[in-house]
Formats: structure tokens, sequence, C-alpha cells
């Protein structure tokens, strides 16, 4: 199964947020590598930088979103592929809004299943689901 053009772009900026998270490279040189190799269209490269600056320019707050939403798990105990999940998602559902909060879920449940562990999907759509029921407020 391909994946969607919009999701192939969601996972590049996991990537780059995983690959920054890990060896603290740069997001701007780590992204810009990564769309070169993706071969997306140019709405999608702009998509994926949008993301990847986005979390990070906003990464204290949405940390402290996963610390008051995943309480029994202190951050740097959530496997980094999850954590970086999160961040993505959380940055489009309260930062972004431009996708409907449905989807910005319903995305990073599906980024889990193929990046994660087993358990990252459900670990990752009941944080999301308590983030959300803030964010419809």
């Amino acid at each position: 199964m391909e994946m969607g053009k919009r999701r192939k772009a969601r996972a590049i900026a996991l990537q780059t947020l995983y690959e920054v998270d890990s060896v603290g490279r740069k997001a701007e040189a780590v992204v810009e590598r990564l769309i070169m190799e993706a071969e997306l269209s140019e709405e999608n490269n702009a998509f994926v930088r949008e993301l990847v600056a986005g979390v990070v320019r906003n990464k204290g707050e949405i940390d402290r979103s996963i610390e008051k939403f995943a309480p029994a798990w202190p951050l740097e105990q959530i496997a980094m592929v999850d954590r970086n999940i999160l961040r993505l998602a959380i940055f489009e559902i309260l930062f972004d809004n431009k996708v409907p909060v449905k989807v910005a879920i319903n995305e990073a449940v599906e980024l889990a299943k193929i990046f994660g562990s087993e358990s990252s999907s459900r670990f990752v759509n009941g944080v999301l689901g308590s983030v959300s029921a803030l964010a419809n407020r």
C-alpha cells in the first residue's frame, strides 16, 4: 500500500524530528536533506518545513502538553518515535489548526502503526484524545 502524499510528508517531518531528537542535528539541515531524497511536490515540501519549524518553535509548550496528558510517562521515558509523533500531532491540533482534529489524530495513529511499537498507536491515540478534548473546548 502506497502512503498518501500528506502522510508521506508527515513521515518525513517525523523522521526529521526523530533525527534532531536523537543526534542533535539542526532541523533545517535534516529537513532539507530528507526533502531532497523524498521527491515530494513543492506544496508537500512546504508542508514538511512548516510542520518541523512549528514543532521546533513550540517544542517547550508542546512538551508541557505531553507531560500534562501523559502524566504516568516522564517525557524522556516515552519512546523517541512516540514522543515525536505526539509532538507533530499536538502541533497540528493546538497550534496549526489547518486540519480537523480527527485527521491529525488519525494521521498520528497511522504513523505510530508504521514506525512505532505494538502499543504505540494505542498510546498515541489515548494521549491525543485527551489533548483534543482540551482543544475542542
